[in-house]
């Protein structure tokens, strides 16, 4: 969250993010963060402007 906090505007594909963060960028973890995203969408903490893209909610 501290990364969508610092750009509320951006957007962020799953595998930019963990770029971004310096995470690895393999595919069991990208999808473990895909999860997690997908979590703080539904509980309205982030939105979901297109298919698997993520931003913080204005």
């Amino acid at each position: 969250m501290t990364t969508f906090n610092e750009h509320p505007g951006q957007v962020f594909r799953v595998r930019d993010l963990h770029e971004h963060l310096g995470l690895p960028t393999d595919e069991p973890s990208i999808n473990v963060t895909r999860s997690r995203l997908g979590r703080l969408v539904r509980q309205g903490l982030l939105e979901q402007p297109g298919r698997g893209r993520y931003q913080k909610r204005t």
